[in-house]
């Protein structure tokens, strides 16, 4: 965010303490003001101009009270208030789109806070800690989607029409036809996806947008089921992978070594977690998701076992095994 930007939040805050100060009818000079708000005389006179200037408001200086007061009572500033805490989320928000790069919510969202920011006066400088280069943020690596397949499921969603699209499964380095009734829209750490029947599986399948393209609509509308609901396909802490629809109570041991880590970290919200007298940590929890929970833990290597349940105890075995011949074949 540019410095010229940063001062015009600033000054919309003083803007709308000002206002408050004439409705409230306590006549304010400038001399007051600019104590009350910590910035110059000069300031608070720029500010008066734009509320003059910009926001037409009725200001007239009363030598008797020596203030300011509004000659029409029921005038006011029409905005949203926002706290200081609030502000410096606007300050960041430059910052917080990289979440949304390559979709097609970043385009939307930059276009709504530029407007934000076009609405708002010119003028005076910030001092800020918390704007300046040292905070970074590392987004998740996200998959790019095509604006019109975006837009077209969610114009699907809400007329309740089927959609046809080439789709490429993550299997596969073609494309093939499929069509959908999408039922439900879901965003995991910035990767968006579609719930709904498919007609060529005859089941509810899980779509990634960002492996979808020529979508069109077509004319045939449907209904969500009754007995349908997204809770029975997802997990929000663990992911979306339609798996199953049956939960099961997963257990992990993580090594002393990461044991601290273990213990502070959320792994699901209903999870329980042990710490071990050998500083090694036991965490148990219930998902429907166990290949994504397979994934995690091929991922951390030795320092993570499945205890539970044994299906995915002999799953990671036999990927161990497959792994461990992998290798071998090139000794």
């Amino acid at each position: 965010m540019s410095e010229r930007n940063k001062d015009k939040i600033l000054q919309a805050y003083r803007i709308h303490r000002i206002d408050d100060e004439i409705r409230s009818g306590k006549y304010p000079n400038a001399a007051g003001l600019a104590r009350l708000l910590e910035v110059s005389e000069r300031t608070i006179n720029r500010d008066f101009d734009v509320l003059r200037d910009f926001y037409n408001a009725p200001m007239e200086y009363s030598a008797e009270h020596r203030g300011w007061h509004y000659t029409e009572p029921n005038f006011f500033i029409k905005y949203i208030q926002i706290n200081e805490g609030e502000f410096f989320s606007l300050a960041l928000f430059d910052q917080l789109l990289l979440q949304y790069k390559n979709t097609p919510l970043e385009k939307q969202l930059k276009s709504i806070f530029r407007k934000i920011e076009g609405s708002l006066p010119e003028n005076v400088s910030i001092d800020s800690r918390f704007l300046s280069g040292d905070i970074t943020y590392i987004p998740d690596a996200l998959a790019p989607i095509v604006t019109e397949v975006f837009d077209s499921v969610i114009d699907a969603l809400k007329e309740r029409r089927s959609i046809i699209f080439d789709y490429r499964p993550l299997q596969k380095t073609t494309f093939m036809e499929r069509q959908l009734d999408p039922y439900h829209i879901i965003c995991q750490r910035g990767n968006w996806y579609v719930i709904g029947n498919c007609h060529l599986k005859k089941e509810v399948r899980i779509f990634s947008l960002s492996r979808m393209k020529n979508i069109r609509q077509t004319d045939e509308f449907f209904e969500i089921p009754a007995g349908f609901n997204a809770r029975d396909y997802i997990d929000r802490t663990m992911g979306v992978w339609l798996s199953s629809r049956t939960r099961h109570k997963v257990r992990l041991l993580f090594s002393a070594e990461i044991g601290t880590f273990a213990a502070e970290h959320i792994w699901h919200e209903n999870q329980s977690v042990v710490r071990n007298d050998d500083g090694s940590v036991d965490v148990s929890f219930e998902t429907t998701q166990l290949p994504e929970v397979k994934r995690w833990v091929l991922g951390q290597g030795s320092t993570v076992k499945v205890l539970e349940p044994q299906e995915l105890v002999d799953e990671v075995t036999d990927e161990a095994k497959k792994l461990l011949e992998m290798y071998g074949r090139e000794k």
